[in-house]
């Protein structure tokens, strides 16, 4: 038995928890694939030394959340969290990339909103009880 491991992983859960400062939820919704860029903010003095990281690597160019958590070696959970701090201090932002947003797109490419409504409509007639997301306005 290997007393060894144990302790280091109570360690690193230890660690985790000082570093989220308890809390297991992050106030925004984030996926793994969530694309994150530099903002204009700086996060408080009270954040964690991997937020200048996440800074840093974000800074250099965009980032997912699951590049984040692997090249910290920190939980996604965790770094979500964190994330979601940065997020608040401005000091990160959501990098939204338009497919369709060169001016030189032809709008016949372009997705039809009338054909996404009525995929929309037809998947909530399929499964009437899955997850509704809110429409955008």
């Amino acid at each position: 038995m290997s007393t060894h491991g144990d302790a280091a992983e109570e360690a690193s859960f230890v660690r985790t928890y000082t570093l989220t400062r308890g809390r297991t939820t992050p106030r925004h919704l984030l996926g793994v694939d969530t694309v994150l860029d530099a903002g204009p903010g700086r996060p408080g003095p009270a954040q964690a030394e991997e937020c200048e990281e996440i800074l840093a690597l974000c800074g250099e160019h965009r980032r997912s959340v699951a590049e984040l958590a692997g090249r910290l070696g920190r939980p996604v959970t965790a770094v979500k969290i964190l994330v979601s701090d940065l997020l608040d201090a401005h000091a990160l932002v959501i990098s939204v990339t338009d497919a369709y947003a060169t001016s030189d797109a032809d709008p016949d490419v372009r997705p039809n909103p009338h054909l996404l409504a009525a995929l929309a409509a037809a998947l909530k007639r399929k499964w009437p009880d899955a997850v509704a997301y809110p429409q955008a306005g």
